[in-house]
Order: structure tokens, then C-alpha cells, then sequence
């Protein structure tokens, strides 16, 4: 295993380092912040992190991928950050991905950090590779002297948001998938659409913040690696394992906020109770645990919490927890491999919908409903679903954002088209409003 040492401090004002951290952390090529906002979760182990610099990485296409992260995790042993991108269910399952790619980032990336950030409440742990052990105080030291005033220059620069599916072919695409469920090849399928801007800048700590701020979500990420962006405010745990107990949280379910407490009360007790809603989430709980079934020790895959409302700052989400416990001599890749891609971002039955999802969407999906976490020296894990999130390539100029939805037998294509604009607002908000 490789040697760090480890190093705590106490923070008074958190909110302000955190902001200070981040900030700092923007003169290494690559580093990767998750934030919970300090969102009251009980299967949560920091409060937020940040993984810097590159000691060893792995970056690659889909083809044999889950082969190749499972011989880095094994050999490095350590702690690894990254993500896996939606396609690759091409290494999973018999599948490919043609359609368009304006982002062009890699399928899978992880990277073995030199320096890591834990925070937890107001304490700071820092786990530094032996190697860079002396320059733990000074970095301290940068960090605290950052001043909120160095954020001056402007967020964005020539945003012009359009959509890669036009309003009337969007509703042609629902009735084909509409088709797909009453033929039977399906029951449920998560439609997604792309907005896009060409020949655009952005500031993207800046745009993360502001996003952030407005979101407020538990599984908020800031990813800057090669160039490439990822600006997120996910609501989403895609699987978390700690010990032999694995656990993953499917989201399906939406409804907007109120204005007035009593309103938004009524808004939870109609989400609470909506048929279509529940019959969302419940078709994907299914399915997540047949996923956690083929690995799990037998008789162990519980459903904890069934469509349970959790409130964030823009929606409502039904929310179910299904867990189950694994065998200690089970690699913990291969747990992700088996549940992969999530089921909330791909609809019941799993291979057939993915089949209809690329046959009919406009956009490679990449990073946008992949997800996004890291691996510990002991084999833990803890990954999000990427949605509600702003994908930016640098290089090419090229920003990105995508939405959609669970389509089943009940969805009209007027109210699923409003749920992906819902969706949407906080990334058009920032990328358009950002002062």
C-alpha cells in the first residue's frame, strides 16, 4: 500500500475555507471536489473532499475497461478518484455508441492523488503521499491567505443555449419510445436530450459555484482534468459500498418547489401519492436489486426506504435505499459492474431500453449519466449519478447539458417535456444569468 501521512487541522469559518480550497486547488492540471453540502444523510463518511495531482492514472476507452480500472485498483492500493462514463455499457453488454460527441472526453479516467482533503464537520484531514509530506503547513498557509475578491473576471462569454432536439421532433421521439412499451419491449426508458453552446468560455469554478449555490445538493462535483470540465449539483447516490454492506439510492419522481411552506407541503403529499411517480421509482427499485442479486450474499437485498420524498432547493425527489451484503473476497469493481450503467438512467428492462435509448437520442451521453466518486485503500466506495450537470471541454469551447426523464406507459410528452425544463433551469440560470 502506498505510505501517506496524515495530518488534521481545525477550521473555524468552513464555508469560507471551502471556498478558499477549491480556489487553491485550480493551479493543478487535475482535481476532482465532492461536496455534500453538508446535507443531512445518514449513509454519508465526509462532508466534502478534494483529490490533487496525479501520482498514477488510468484513462481509457470503454473496450475492456471494467477489466482494466479492476488491475489499477488492485495494484495501486490506494486511494483512487475518477469516473466511468455512461457508454461504458459498451464493455458490459453487447452495445455501441454513434451518436454525436461534442466533448470528446475520455470513457473512463481515475487518478492515484498526491495529495488528498477530507473534511468532516470543522475538522480538516489531510493524506499526502509521503513524498510531498513538507509542503502539508505551506499549503495551509496558501490556502488560508486566498481572498474572495480573486474571482473577478467575468463567468461566461458568448453562451448561446441550443437544443440538439427540437421541440416537435422531442415529442415524436416520446411517442416512439411510447410505442417500444405498448409493443412490450419495454416498460420504462429515461429519455434524454441535449442543450449545448458552440464557441463558449466559461469561468468554471465560478459557474460551479453559483450553480452550487443555487442547488445546494448532497452530491455536488467540481472535476477539472486535460482541459475538460465537470460542473455538477447531482441529487443522486448511484452505489455506495462501506465494509460488506453495499447500498444504492435510485432517484425517479419530480416535483417542483413552492413558493409558500403550506403549497410545498401539498406539492410532497401529491408527489407522495402520484401513481405514475411511484410506478417510476418501483419498476427501477426492481431492477436494482435483480442487479445487486448477482453478487450479493443470498437473501440479503433489502429495500430500506420505498419512494421516500427528500426536498432539495429546486425540486422534490422520490428517493427508495436498497441494500444488500457482499462476501469479503467479492473485488469491489465488480460490484459496479454488475449494476452498471444505474437503472435510473436507463429504464426496465435494462438492455432493451439502453438498445432504444441509443437509437433514438441525439447525443452520446458520456460523463452526463455516468458517475462520478472515488475507491479506498480497503476497498470502499462511494459514487453519484451524473445529472443536473454542466459538461465543458476547454479546448474545443464546446458547453453541455443534458436532462431527460423516465417515459412509461402513463407519461404524457407535454408533461415530460416541462419536467426536462424544470430540470434544466438551474444550468440555463447560471450559464446565461451569472454575474
Amino acid at each position: 500500500m502506498m505510505q501517506r501521512i496524515s495530518k488534521t487541522f481545525q477550521i473555524e469559518n468552513i464555508s469560507e475555507f471551502k471556498f478558499q480550497l477549491l480556489q487553491w486547488s485550480q493551479q493543478f492540471e487535475t482535481a476532482l471536489w465532492l461536496d455534500s453540502n453538508s446535507y443531512f444523510h445518514k449513509h454519508s463518511s465526509f462532508d466534502a473532499v478534494l483529490a490533487l495531482g496525479i501520482n498514477s492514472k488510468i484513462e481509457t476507452s470503454y473496450n475492456q475497461a471494467f477489466g482494466k480500472l479492476k488491475k489499477y485498483q488492485t495494484n495501486v492500493n490506494d486511494y483512487i478518484f475518477g469516473y466511468l462514463s455512461y457508454d461504458l455499457k459498451n464493455d458490459v453488454e453487447n452495445l455501441e455508441s454513434n451518436n454525436f460527441d461534442g466533448l470528446n472526453f475520455p470513457d473512463l479516467f481515475f487518478f492515484q492523488p498526491k495529495k488528498v482533503f477530507k473534511i468532516k464537520g470543522n475538522t480538516l484531514e489531510v493524506k499526502y503521499l509521503l513524498k510531498f509530506k513538507n509542503e502539508i503547513e505551506k499549503d495551509f498557509e496558501e490556502i488560508n491567505s486566498i481572498q474572495k475578491n480573486d474571482l473577478d473576471t467575468p463567468s461566461t462569454e458568448n453562451i448561446k443555449i441550443k437544443l440538439r432536439i427540437l421541440k416537435d421532433e422531442y415529442y415524436n421521439k416520446i411517442e416512439s419510445v411510447l410505442n417500444h412499451i405498448h409493443r412490450g419491449d419495454i416498460y420504462e426508458a429515461n429519455f434524454c436530450q441535449e442543450f449545448y453552446s458552440e464557441n463558449s468560455t466559461i469561468n468554471p469554478v465560478k459557474v460551479y459555484n453559483n450553480l452550487n449555490k443555487i442547488s445546494k445538493p448532497p452530491f455536488a462535483t467540481f472535476l477539472k482534468f486535460s482541459n475538460n470540465y465537470l460542473l455538477s449539483a447531482s441529487p443522486e447516490r448511484y452505489i455506495k459500498k462501506e465494509g460488506n454492506q453495499v447500498i444504492s439510492q435510485p432517484i425517479k419522481g419530480t416535483q417542483k418547489r413552492a413558493l409558500t411552506e403550506e403549497e410545498d407541503e401539498l406539492l410532497i403529499k401529491e408527489l407522495e401519492q402520484n401513481p405514475k411517480e411511484r410506478a417510476e421509482n418501483i419498476m427501477i427499485v426492481d431492477l436494482v436489486r435483480n442487479d445487486l442479486s448477482r453478487l450479493a450474499k443470498k437473501g440479503t437485498v433489502k429495500v430500506d426506504e420505498l419512494c421516500k420524498v427528500y426536498t432539495f432547493e429546486q425540486v422534490h425527489q422520490l428517493i427508495s435505499t436498497i441494500s444488500c451484503e457482499v462476501n469479503e473476497s467479492t473485488h469491489p469493481v465488480d460490484i459496479i459492474e454488475n449494476t452498471f450503467p444505474m437503472g435510473s438512467m436507463t429504464g426496465a428492462p435494462k438492455i432493451s431500453a439502453m438498445k432504444i435509448i441509443e437509437e433514438l437520442e441525439e447525443t452520446k451521453r458520456g460523463l452526463y449519466s455516468g458517475a462520478v466518486g472515488y475507491f479506498t485503500p480497503d476497498g470502499n466506495f462511494d459514487f453519484n449519478v451524473i445529472i443536473r450537470s454542466i459538461l465543458y471541454n476547454a479546448s474545443n469551447k464546446y458547453i453541455s447539458y443534458s436532462v431527460g426523464g423516465a417515459i412509461t406507459a402513463q407519461s404524457i410528452p407535454e408533461k415530460e417535456y416541462e419536467e426536462c425544463l424544470l430540470k434544466a433551469k438551474a444550468m440555463k440560470q447560471v450559464l446565461l444569468n451569472t454575474k
